[in-house]
């Protein structure tokens, strides 16, 4: 049997159609590699173009100091952060994103200032005020899991010497 005749339909030649699993792996963006990291499956993206950018930068002509960033590789989770902490800053007049497919790792972040600084410094002093957030984030994880750890190991010692009071 090759290949279009297990996806025929109504046994016609000319109504056939590729169930959408064959059409997710027969397109070699849409491919996925996973690999086991510990217990945990971890996932990756797998792209065609090797020497694709990590973001693609566009000027839109139609709205005075709006650019579209293009994020390749990257998904929801960090849309959504740059695009909230954009909000923040004053001189954000709007951001947003938007994912064009779910099926590409990619999302495209709007970005309109108001003419005091250029979008692209603003997203620039965002992802920068972003990476010092997470690691004031992860020292003070750091801190309070060390702290617990601390607490825990002293608690099994306190009932260890309480059952064996020699």
């Amino acid at each position: 049997m090759n290949a279009p005749d297990r996806w025929l339909r109504d046994g016609s030649a000319t109504s056939w159609q590729p169930p959408i699993a064959q059409l997710i792996e027969d397109n070699p963006n849409a491919r996925q590699r996973y690999r086991m990291r510990g217990n945990h499956l971890v996932r990756h993206s797998v792209y065609s173009n090797r020497n694709e950018e990590k973001i693609e930068v566009k000027e839109d002509t139609r709205v005075p100091s709006t650019t579209i960033f293009t994020f390749n590789k990257e998904d929801h989770t960090l849309g959504n952060l740059i695009s909230q902490r954009l909000h923040k800053y004053p001189y954000i007049l709007f951001s947003a994103y938007k994912v064009p497919h779910p099926l590409f790792a990619m999302f495209e972040l709007r970005v309109t200032t108001d003419g005091s600084i250029t979008p692209r410094e603003a997203v620039t002093k965002c992802c920068a005020d972003v990476v010092r957030d997470l690691d004031v984030l992860q020292q003070s994880f750091t801190t309070e899991w060390l702290g617990k750890r601390i607490v825990t190991e002293g608690e099994a010692e306190r009932q260890a010497r309480d059952q064996n009071p020699n």
